[in-house]
């Protein structure tokens, strides 16, 4: 079964060639870029029954043996990773169809899209498979290059102002997390992800310090950790709906799961552990009082975005098994319904003309379906039992209090205080754009609400457009998606808690590499 890995990368790679090569054939680009990303969720599930029954799945590129080769590994974390990102990848190409089969793809030139799309699956599977540095570096450089393009489409100068911003942080992260590299190959003489953990104790804790905050600093950009999450409020939003529902929904999670893979192989000790909760404290309270200042709902959601990234890194912070199983669970969660809520959006947009709340209003007559697609999600990620937000947080809360530490408590009564402003911040949007009514709705010159603020340029409304069956099937097909989550949190979490007992230090890792190499 070694052979099914290399193919969720081959697959979308050979298939954005095919796409390109199809470029003036655009139904056949369509149906190859979604029969492509069908077969890597089907692919990506059989690994995960095959690695949460059996054991990982571990190729060695080519033949040559680690370290000197290229290794691919597949374990529970991974393979649930590939599982939620073929899912979203799918949903959102599905909605993107719709939207370029109704608008003439305007928004999403199919010539460059669906090459670009594939490009950026291709980045993100890779990354969640790399078992060296290197490999993890090339498929980060893979997902950015391509979403240099995605963020940009339609080439408005806000895109591009916007896109200008991005490409920039992103590179600067890039660098650094390539000057990582280069300094923990000076100071261990290898990439390989386990072998660096064979290596580490070798040399000065001052150095080991070093490279362990050159790494935290360059995925904590990717991840948008506060204080580095200044540039994802103001880049995202810009982009088409279906670019920035995957942006929102999954590109932060490479980051996210990356430092999952530093904490826990790397790096397993607890000097930062401390430090990183108290990052995680920052970016929940920082995220959420920037989401209850904003008017336009896309920027609304980002900040959101953020302040739960903090959830996250809490769970990896605690440095223990039940820690990394909630923080893997919440990944999950997180990824679905964020994108989901950014999915129902863009629906907002084209029914209403508007993402901005001080424009909107009487929806839920207008439009019942929209509300409902947003109700749901809204209420999950706010953290309303029963739905998996609650459950993934409860399981953050336990594993905080079983650590006992004042700064433990403390983030349990920031987080339970970080959901509830999460929830008004969403009940604000849904009493503003789909209960109240279209009648009561201002001028844009005369706010209903003077503390919140809007995003820039968004003065002018948009042309109101029908919603294709397509975009809304999508949008539903995701919106069921989390319900399943709920309906199966206990296999789901079970998964994730035998994902996080094989985190609980580096010799699970290390010996899939290196069979017993590490035994400690």
């Amino acid at each position: 079964m070694n052979a099914l890995v290399p193919l969720v990368v081959l697959l979308p790679l050979l298939g954005a060639a095919a796409t390109l090569i199809l470029g003036k054939r655009p139904k056949l680009q369509r149906i190859v870029t979604i029969v492509v990303l069908a077969a890597v969720l089907v692919v990506s599930s059989v690994m995960l029954g095959i690695v949460d029954a059996t054991s990982p799945l571990v190729v060695e590129v080519g033949g040559w043996a680690a370290p000197f080769g290229i290794v691919l590994i597949v374990d529970r974390l991974s393979a649930l990773m590939l599982v939620v990102s073929a899912t979203v990848l799918l949903a959102v190409l599905i909605f993107s169809v719709g939207q370029g089969l109704a608008d003439g793809d305007d928004e999403t030139p199919v010539s460059i899209y669906h090459p670009t799309y594939l490009i950026l699956a291709t980045g993100v599977f890779n990354a969640f498979i790399a078992g060296d540095l290197f490999n993890l570096y090339v498929g980060f450089e893979i997902l950015l290059v391509a979403s240099y393009v995605l963020i940009t489409l339609g080439g408005t100068q806000q895109r591009i102002r916007a896109g200008v911003t991005y490409i920039v942080v992103s590179l600067l992260s890039s660098l650094l997390f390539l000057a990582s590299i280069a300094m923990i190959y000076g100071a261990v003489g290898t990439v390989n992800i386990a072998q660096i953990s064979l290596r580490m104790d070798t040399i000065p804790v001052d150095v080991q310090i070093v490279l362990h905050v050159m790494l935290l600093v360059a995925f904590g950009i990717k991840a948008a950790v506060f204080p580095l999450s200044f540039w994802l409020p103001d880049s995202y939003p810009t982009a088409p709906a279906p670019v920035t529902a995957v942006f929102a929904g999954l590109l932060t999670k490479v980051g996210v799961y990356a430092i999952i893979r530093t904490e826990t192989v790397i790096f397993p000790g607890t000097e930062l552990n401390g430090a990183l909760m108290i990052l995680a404290l920052l970016t929940m309270v920082v995220g959420v009082l920037g989401a209850v200042a904003q008017a336009d709902i896309k920027r609304l959601l980002s900040f959101t975005l953020v302040s739960h990234i903090g959830y996250m890194i809490l769970g990896v912070a605690l440095g223990s098994a039940e820690g990394t199983s909630a923080a893997i669970f919440y990944i999950v969660h997180h990824i679905v319904v964020q994108t989901t809520l950014f999915l129902t959006t863009g629906l907002i947009e084209r029914t209403g003309g508007s993402t901005s709340i001080n424009r909107l209003g009487g929806l839920l007559r207008a439009s019942p379906v929209i509300a409902v697609l947003f109700f749901i999600p809204a209420l999950n990620l706010g953290g309303i039992p029963p739905f998996s937000g609650f459950i993934g947080k409860l399981a953050l809360f336990e594993a905080s209090a079983e650590q006992g530490t004042p700064l433990a408590y403390t983030l349990i009564g920031a987080g339970a205080l970080v959901s509830l402003l999460t929830l008004y911040a969403l009940v604000r949007v849904w009493n503003m754009v789909f209960w109240r009514p279209a009648a009561d709705v201002a001028e844009y010159e005369s706010p209903l609400l003077d503390n919140i603020s809007e995003a820039p340029n968004t003065l002018l409304t948009q042309q109101k457009r029908s919603i294709p069956a397509l975009m809304v099937a999508a949008t539903g097909g995701m919106v069921a998606v989390s319900i399943a989550l709920t309906v199966f949190a206990g296999p789901l979490y079970a998964v994730s808690s035998r994902a996080g007992e094989n985190l609980e230090g580096p010799s699970f890792y290390v010996n899939l590499v290196f069979p017993g190499a590490r035994d400690d």
